[in-house]
């Protein structure tokens, strides 16, 4: 049975999604879908039921990596949180990774507010020592009335606490925000509100995406009702900017560098802050060019 696994490669099941950052890592598929999958924007795993896939499996896959997958240095544990696996299973598989890919140095993952809540400071210190070196946490919003509109399950307040023990535990954080999120009503107060609760987590990384309408979500039906408006470019970068401005962070990277946003920024804050600023405003001035509409995409 083994013999036939290793022939057919990996067991992917489904859409298979990952951070841009872990692009050539190797992606170890160990849960299927999202542990809470009711956020109105997402449609990335309405193919699938919320499972934890068997051992058997997950270390059949370990093994053809092994094999197959030996010039990648990073791994990325798949699908939308595989940080909610119960901690011993989790240890288990944290050290079939140790065991079998002895030269992998970078172990990540999708985490929520509820998953990280579920792990004491203690859990994910011992995580961190069987070589989790980054949870990517989406915050979305620093607005409450933007989370509940969005069913995210979870208000600032959560977020900031959950974030904080991450980078407590000595993991690294990569926080996950969504410009346009609040459509026309908001825009601002969710910038605002944004930048606050960013400078609070003070993450290691922020990823700043725009948010795009995909078909059968409840907020492109909003959109469609008329009930959701997108806002523009122009005030995309105004929300951009403004969130910029009210973020500090201890060295912290914030970057809208996705295929989702129309103009990319990198920054190094606090001391890349102006600069940062100074191109949104070249861009609102019309000095610096756009990603077309066509070029956009998820």
């Amino acid at each position: 049975m083994l013999d036939l696994f290793e022939e057919q490669g990996m067991h992917y099941e489904g859409n298979c999604i990952r951070p841009p950052s872990e692009a050539y890592s190797i992606l170890l598929q160990v849960t299927l879908g999202c542990s809470h999958n009711k956020c109105t924007f997402c449609g990335a795993y309405s193919d699938k039921r919320f499972n934890i896939k068997d051992n058997d499996i997950i270390l059949k896959d370990i093994k053809f990596a092994s094999m197959h997958m030996t010039s990648q240095e990073r791994l990325f544990l798949m699908d939308g949180d595989a940080l909610i696996i119960p901690q011993k299973r989790l240890v288990w598989i944290l050290d079939q990774i140790r065991e079998h890919l002895p030269w992998i140095k970078r172990v990540g993952t999708y985490g929520n507010a509820k998953s990280i809540g579920m792990k004491s400071i203690d859990d994910l210190i011992e995580l961190k020592e069987k070589g989790l070196r980054i949870v990517y946490l989406g915050v979305e919003s620093g607005d409450d009335e933007v989370l509940k509109q969005i069913n995210k399950g979870v208000l600032s307040e959560k977020l900031l606490t959950e974030g904080r023990k991450v980078k407590e535990a000595g993991i690294k954080l990569s926080v996950t925000v969504l410009l346009g999120i609040a459509g026309e009503e908001r825009s601002l107060e969710h910038a605002r509100a944004t930048g606050r609760l960013l400078s609070s987590i003070d993450p290691n990384y922020v990823g700043a995406l725009t948010v795009m309408l995909v078909p059968g979500t409840p907020l492109y039906e909003d959109h469609c009702k008329g009930v959701f408006h997108l806002i523009d470019e122009r005030k995309i970068l105004v929300e951009l900017r403004e969130m910029i401005a009210q973020t500090d962070l201890t060295r912290g990277l914030f970057f809208s560098n996705h295929a989702s946003n129309y103009l990319p920024v990198k920054a190094r804050l606090p001391n890349g802050k102006q600069n940062a600023l100074d191109l949104i405003d070249g861009a609102l001035n019309g000095d610096v060019g756009l990603r077309p509409e066509w070029m956009r995409g998820l």
